[in-house]
This record gives structure tokens, C-alpha cells and sequence, in this order.
């Protein structure tokens, strides 16, 4: 075995190694078992509540440990191919051995990434806030291009979206918009992405063809489930009513059921206009006050952590993390973690994996991923 193919087949163990440390592997099996047994129970629906958390537990568990099985599997099945590829001379055999674990390599580095997952609601669903800057149609437009980013970024992964609420500009894209991202770690993959992001391009709505800043800001936070109790005092809110502006059809513009709530404590506002029902659309802004009301809890606590490690953090609100330049070259570069790429248009139809997993890296290890 070449020694390039060698550090790949060790890299790859070293995976496996740290993922089972990390799942602490005995433990995990166990609970699986009973998890199992429980699953077995023809009483377990009684509490169709409680079922579900025992099903999704289990569901969990379970693909944690084939994923290491499966990797664990595949690297000798690859390793004995190659071997026989080599005893006997074959290189159509060697080669299709090569390329396997090239990709494994690749599989397991992702793996890796998502061991790093384990914040209190990094399993969790997520919402998606994008708020359109200053700037008018221009920054309108970008927003809506951000939505569209990010959107296509769930799509290719498999998880799925679900409109919350827009409000579209005036002549193009959204003053500002909400949606879901529904899927295993949703929001452990996403959460780094909250901050201002930045376009530099030549406007397509100035006649004069010139270079135009736009920005945009992207807050995400973790859909939290009813375990998670969060007390909201009725007189700490304002509820407001308005017409939906969406798309919805002739009755969504003719009743007041779209709903603004604004936390007055916290200054935090969330609407939500994607139902005709008042009360379904009063009822899922409650669920998204609820969940801004825990990422700030989250946030508050790692920041103490952070400044307990005397490590200032770059991630948050009003801050600018990354920079979409199209004129007069084009680059997309973050400017936390300095990684950058050449093909905007990849970027911008969902190509974002390289930003999200240097940062992830970054919020867990303070260190910046090597390039």
C-alpha cells in the first residue's frame, strides 16, 4: 500500500476511534437495547408523547452506531480489495479500491464534523430570520437571494422548508422573511450562520451599472419542543394584528389574520402570517417567541463560557461574518475564519458547507480549520 493511501486508511481509524469515544460506544448499545425492548411494549402508544420521544431516541441511536459500523465496514472491504488488487496485478482493481477510500476519507471527515454536534439543541429543527438593510430594492433583492441560498443549501441536504412569513419589497425581493429548516441538526449545522452578510455587486436596478453594498441580516435559532419550559408573562407582550402582504390568495388580504408579537423585556418581535387561521398563526408565533427567548438563554450562556476562556467571540447579532463580492472579481469570503471561494454563484445556489464547517470547528475548538 502506498504510503499516501496508508495515512488515508489511518486517518479514517482515527475517525472510527474518536467516534466511538465519542458515542462511548458500551453505553450507547445498552441504551439501545432498552430502548428496543421499550419500543416492543404494545402499551408504549398509551402515551403518544412520551412513544415518540422513545422512537426518536432510538431512531438516533441507531444511526449513530451503523454510521460507525458502516465506516468501520466499508474501510475493510476497501483495504481487502485493495490488497487483492495488488496481489494480483489487477490496476482496474486497485484503482476502484483507491477511489473508495479517497471518498471514504471524505465521508468520515464529514462524520467528524457532526460529533462536534452536541450543543443542548444541535439536533434540533431551526428557523431562518432574514431582515433586508438599508438600501431599498437593492438590499431587498439580496435578501431574498440569501432566502433562496439557504433554501437551496436544505434542499441539497434533505431536509425541508416550511414559509413562515414575508413581506415582500416594493418592487423587488422581501423587506424580510421567516421559514423553517426541518431535519436531523438542522440548527447545530445552521446556528453560525446568524449575522450581517455583505454583497458587493453592480446593481441590475441602476440604470448607470454601478457597484452597490448591500446587506442583509440572517438570525437562526433552535425550534424547541413543549419539555422545554419557557415562562412568558401575558403583560411582558404586545400582540398586533395586520393584513398578510404574501402570497396566499384573495382571503389572505382581506382579514387581519397575519400576528406580530413583540417581547417587551427583551425588545425581540416575531410574526407570522403563513395560515388564514389567527389563532394557528397567533399559536406558531408563540412557538417561535419561545424558541428566540431560549437561543438567547443558549447565547447567554456560551458567552459566559467564552469569557471564562478569555475567548472573545465573533458570532452574533450585527455582526458582519461574510462578504459576497461579484464586481469587480468574484470571491466569497468569511471573515472569521478567513475561508474563502472563488465561485460566488456556487455560494450563492447553496454551495455553503466549507463556510459552515470551518466555523463550526471554529465555535468548538477556537481555532481556525487549516485551509
Amino acid at each position: 500500500m502506498r504510503t499516501e493511501l496508508l495515512h488515508v486508511k489511518e486517518d479514517i481509524e482515527q475517525v472510527i476511534s474518536l467516534l466511538r469515544r465519542h458515542l462511548d460506544w458500551d453505553t450507547t448499545t445498552r441504551k439501545l437495547d432498552e430502548l428496543n425492548k421499550q419500543a416492543e411494549d404494545p402499551n408504549l402508544w398509551q402515551d403518544p408523547e412520551a412513544a415518540q420521544k422513545i422512537m426518536k431516541e432510538r431512531e438516533r441511536l441507531t444511526t449513530s452506531l451503523a454510521r460507525v459500523q458502516k465506516l468501520d465496514g466499508d474501510l475493510k472491504s476497501f483495504v481487502e480489495l485493495l490488497e487483492l488488487g495488488e496481489a494480483e496485478g489487477d490496476t482496474d482493481i486497485v484503482k476502484e479500491a483507491e477511489e473508495g477510500l479517497l471518498k471514504l476519507q471524505s465521508i468520515a471527515a464529514r462524520a467528524r464534523l457532526e460529533s462536534l454536534l452536541s450543543g443542548e439543541a444541535d439536533n434540533n429543527d431551526c428557523f431562518i430570520e432574514i431582515n433586508a438593510g438599508a438600501g431599498g430594492t437593492e438590499a431587498q433583492d439580496w435578501a431574498s437571494m440569501l432566502a433562496r441560498l439557504y433554501s437551496r443549501w436544505a434542499e441539497a441536504h434533505g431536509y425541508k422548508t416550511e414559509w413562515i412569513e414575508e413581506s415582500p419589497g416594493e418592487e423587488a425581493g422581501l423587506k424580510s422573511c421567516t421559514f423553517k429548516v426541518i431535519g436531523h441538526q438542522a440548527y447545530g449545522w445552521l446556528k453560525t450562520e446568524s449575522g450581517v452578510h455583505r454583497l458587493v455587486r453592480i446593481s441590475p436596478f441602476d440604470s448607470n451599472a454601478r457597484r452597490h453594498t448591500s446587506f442583509a441580516s440572517v438570525w437562526v435559532y433552535p425550534v424547541i419542543d413543549d419539555s422545554i419550559d419557557i415562562v412568558i408573562e401575558e403583560k411582558d407582550l404586545r400582540i398586533d394584528t395586520y393584513r398578510a402582504s404574501g402570497a396566499g390568495g384573495q382571503h389572505v388580504n382581506k382579514t387581519e389574520s397575519a400576528i406580530r408579537i413583540t417581547h417587551i423585556p427583551t425588545n425581540i418581535v416575531v410574526q407570522c402570517q403563513n395560515d388564514r387561521s389567527q389563532h394557528r398563526n397567533k399559536a406558531q408565533a408563540m412557538s417561535m417567541l419561545k424558541a428566540r427567548l431560549y437561543e438567547a438563554e443558549l447565547k447567554k450562556r456560551e458567552e459566559a463560557t467564552q469569557a471564562q476562556n478569555a475567548v472573545k467571540t465573533e458570532i452574533g447579532w450585527g455582526h458582519q461574518i461574510r462578504s459576497y463580492v461579484l464586481q469587480p472579481y468574484q470571491m466569497v469570503k468569511d471573515l472569521r475564519t478567513h475561508v474563502e471561494k472563488g465561485n460566488a454563484q456556487g455560494v450563492l445556489d447553496g454551495d455553503i458547507d466549507d463556510f459552515l464547517e470551518s466555523a463550526l470547528v471554529m465555535r468548538v475548538t477556537n481555532k481556525r480549520m487549516e485551509s
